[in-house]
């Protein structure tokens, strides 16, 4: 019996021997990955808001009562339709007068005295109705607002306008719906910048590729913008390059097993993945987390990216 504990022991302690020998190996020769290619990206957002392409307001061109309004809210429209009819000042007297003399020269006045149509000025929907029947107002009181179609607004800070370009398709979800992302294509970037707390930023528009259900004047839109992408290009994770002051290197195991440094060539980061422009090869195998010729493992910097675009804020990495 004693026999058979010392021989048990042995093994236990054989074994754990065996264990740690194997997990100072793995540390002293760190992971091992290889080179793959693939798509990297890297996309920001910004934050907009719906808007009319062209808001119209409709005002009377004279004083007086309101005597119908045709349209609600969300009514398509067509130019030159009627969307109210107006009576002014003294014809809304005369009629008052004539209809307390009864129904037959009310009549009677009403085909005489024509009242005054309010028609559209352009084809779109009406977006806001303000005055109803029987109310009195001015030339400047305004009855309808109106637009041709709602499009996206947003700000752009003046670092991120060099990856926006007219036609270029983006990616929009409406606050109210965040689940449901709509294309939509870039239709115009303001020439005039704008100074939004201290930051200088540009305007631009936004065209909805399909129209979303409910979509409303007003409601906040983050637009996702996609800044650069490469396609079949060699990937590695970002922790397996190191920056130093002569550039930046990876390890790559030798053919006799042994760490080699090698200088590389980045592109693009998104924080995840960098972009190997020369440097390695798919055949190569790199190691991550081997010992510096000091001994010392530092932490490794993650290299490339986009020059005046850090990972943080609205960027988000694909």
């Amino acid at each position: 019996m004693k026999k058979i504990i010392i021989i048990a022991l042995a093994a236990l302690i054989a074994a754990s021997s065996y264990l740690l020998l194997r997990k100072d190996k793995k540390s002293a020769g760190g992971r091992e990955v290889v080179p793959e290619r693939g798509t990297i990206s890297i996309d920001f957002r910004e934050t907009g808001s719906v808007s009319p392409r062209n808001r119209l307001e409709i005002k009377p061109q004279m004083g007086g009562r309101i005597e119908d309004v045709k349209v609600v809210e969300g009514q398509k429209v067509i130019k030159g339709e009627t969307i109210a009819v107006l009576s002014s000042s003294d014809r809304a007297a005369l009629l008052d007068v004539a209809r307390s003399k009864g129904e037959a020269e009310l009549k009677k006045w009403e085909d005489i005295y024509r009242p005054t149509p309010i028609i559209a000025p352009l084809d779109g929907f009406i977006i806001a109705r303000y005055k109803e029947p029987g109310q009195t107002v001015s030339q400047s009181d305004v009855i309808l607002v109106m637009a041709d179609n709602l499009i996206i607004e947003a700000d752009v800070d003046e670092t991120d306008l060099r990856y926006i370009k007219l036609g270029q398709k983006v990616q929009v979800a409406l606050d109210a719906y965040p689940d449901r992302k709509f294309a939509g294509v870039v239709e115009h970037i303001a020439y005039e910048s704008q100074i939004i707390n201290n930051v200088t930023v540009y305007t631009i528009k936004i065209k909805p590729l399909s129209i979303p259900e409910n979509f409303r004047a007003g409601m906040t839109a983050t637009i996702e913008v996609e800044a650069q992408k490469r396609e079949n290009v060699i990937l590695l994770p970002v922790e397996a390059v190191t920056e130093k002051e002569n550039g930046k290197i990876v390890k790559v195991k030798s053919p006799d097993g042994k760490p080699e440094t090698r200088k590389v060539e980045t592109g693009i980061n998104n924080g995840r993945e960098v972009e190997i422009i020369s440097g390695i090869s798919e055949n190569d195998i790199v190691l991550i987390g081997v010992a510096n010729n000091n001994g010392n493992n530092k932490r490794q910097k993650a290299a490339g990216g986009i020059p005046g675009m850090p990972l943080g804020g609205g960027r988000r990495p694909h």
